[in-house]
């Protein structure tokens, strides 16, 4: 991530906003790098990825800070960067084929287990709602809000992952 003088992202006010951030950002990162990095598989790319999403939370924080979860708001904006940051990488796998260049070797990351490896080869939707509800431990409602769907769509969502990676896995129950 390239370093910007946050002054000119947002200027510096004094006052409890700037600090509500803070606490906002101490609470949140963590949390988002570990759900994008069961995402991407990467956790560098998780690292840019979250940043980029709470930048876009700072810059914007006055809206943000209003709503009703923010968390939320950050997580939407990860996960859409995160299947962004997919397709790029996908044309950029073959754009090194096509010019016949090895692509760079990616280093293994400890959230690169077999299952997570599987849930990653799901459809990004089936994939987002696997990591919320099941990593983050959000109740469905709250992963639809944060996926802007239904409960119902969750739920269809889930149910198709956990057949998918049964299958996938060659078990009858599947549990991260």
């Amino acid at each position: 991530m390239h370093d910007v003088e946050v002054s000119r992202i947002r200027p510096e006010r004094a006052g409890s906003s700037t600090v509500d951030f803070d606490a906002f950002f101490l609470v949140e990162y963590p949390k988002l790098v570990v759900l994008v990095t069961a995402l991407c598989g990467r956790r560098a790319v998780a690292e840019e990825i979250v940043q980029e999403a709470l930048l876009r939370a700072y810059r914007d924080w006055d809206r943000v800070c209003g709503l009703e979860r923010p968390g939320g708001w950050a997580r939407r904006v990860a996960i859409n960067l995160t299947f962004t940051a997919g397709r790029s990488s996908r044309r950029e796998q073959r754009a090194y084929a096509r010019v016949g260049l090895d692509p760079p070797v990616m280093l293994a990351d400890p959230v690169s287990t077999k299952f997570w490896s599987e849930v990653r080869s799901l459809p990004p939707r089936q994939r987002a709602a696997v990591a919320l509800h099941y990593l983050e431990d959000l109740p469905l409602a709250e992963v639809a809000e944060v996926l802007e769907c239904s409960v119902g769509t969750v739920k269809g969502q889930l149910f198709d992952a956990r057949r998918s990676l049964a299958n996938k896995l060659g078990t009858q129950e599947v549990t991260p």
